[in-house]
């Protein structure tokens, strides 16, 4: 378990980040202090982004009332 700009990011999480501009979803595969790993799931290379380049992010939270 790993804080980075104030939230709890873990491996496992969905986050949506700002890249040139336009928010991206994609699913933590390992989150330290330091970097995140990040797939977005569409076919391309996993990224490691450095928690100072982690700007603008936010964690998907799911509607525990959806079945």
């Amino acid at each position: 378990m790993s804080t980075l700009l104030g939230d709890t990011i873990e491996a496992g999480n969905v986050l949506e980040v700002k890249v040139d501009g336009e928010w991206v979803s994609a699913l933590v595969l390992l989150a330290t202090d330091d970097a995140v790993i990040l797939d977005p799931c569409d076919g391309t290379m996993p990224v490691v982004v450095e928690a100072e380049d982690l700007r603008e992010y936010r964690i998907f939270t799911a509607d525990p009332s959806w079945n």
